[in-house]
């Protein structure tokens, strides 16, 4: 199989000004073809790779707007790929693997990837996870106040969720704790976002998990834990006494912060 392919017309483009651009890195043409169809349904623009290091050229070259990457893959794997792309660039990387190993998923998220999916995976939910990261950098529309708002993809203002000392953004899908940003992926965002909105409520897994994967993904209750520790550990880098999500063995987890 050639290196780099191109199984649609026009899928290196040129494309649109406005296009948004989504890169797909995969050894697997099923995987591109069928998902490179679906995002252009959805109006973006794809570029297709189906191995790493021919990626690594063509994305610093011509940086597109967030890329997937497989990580599994010859010639240079999506580990090395994402690590050597952020020597250079904050490019949004979603992970896209077989792979469901917890640690494989930890090293992915510590070296800067923006969320992880295993597959076999929901083309929803794929898409939803990257309209998420790609509305980190929407605009923001004034006020009457003459104050900046973040913008919903309706185009009236998306109100922030403030509980106590946590802030956070849906629009953007950024979160502050006592005015430190806490950089979340866009699973952990939701699951927290299911917490915060009702304080002292306790959120079962299920619960969460239809949150996090409202497209009836099946997830175990070992990836909603893992997410939850994962959720601390960030919070208590900012503050090592971070306690405002409990556990409730047995039944669930909740947020309480007055």
């Amino acid at each position: 199989m050639a290196a780099d392919i191109d199984p649609l017309p026009s899928t290196h483009g040129p494309f649109p000004a406005d296009q948004r651009v989504i890169a797909l890195v995969d050894d697997d043409r099923n995987i591109l073809t069928t998902l490179s169809i679906a995002l252009r349904a959805e109006g973006f623009a794809t570029r297709v790779y189906s191995d790493g290091e021919t990626a690594l050229k063509a994305l610093r070259d011509n940086p597109p707007d967030l890329a997937v990457f497989d990580i599994k893959m010859p010639r240079m794997d999506g580990m090395e790929l994402l690590r050597r792309l952020h020597e250079t660039t904050t490019l949004p990387v979603i992970f896209l693997t077989s792979k469901d190993d917890e640690q494989d998923e930890e090293a992915g998220l510590m070296m800067g990837a923006d969320d992880y999916i295993a597959k076999p995976f929901s083309q929803r939910l794929v898409i939803a996870r990257i309209q998420a990261i790609l509305r980190r950098t929407a605009p923001a529309i004034e006020n009457e106040t003459g104050r900046t708002e973040p913008v919903a993809e309706t185009g009236q203002p998306v109100r922030m969720l403030e509980r106590g000392r946590l802030k956070m953004d849906p629009a953007r899908h950024l979160v502050t704790w006592q005015d430190k940003p806490v950089g979340l992926t866009v699973t952990e965002f939701l699951i927290l976002e299911a917490l915060a909105q009702h304080p002292g409520v306790i959120k079962s897994r299920n619960q969460l998990m239809d949150a996090a994967y409202p497209d009836d993904t099946f997830v175990d209750d070992r990836t909603v834990d893992s997410h939850i520790k994962r959720l601390r550990r960030k919070f208590r880098a900012v503050d090592p006494g971070f306690g405002a999500i409990e556990t409730l063995y047995g039944a669930g987890y909740s947020f309480t912060d007055g």
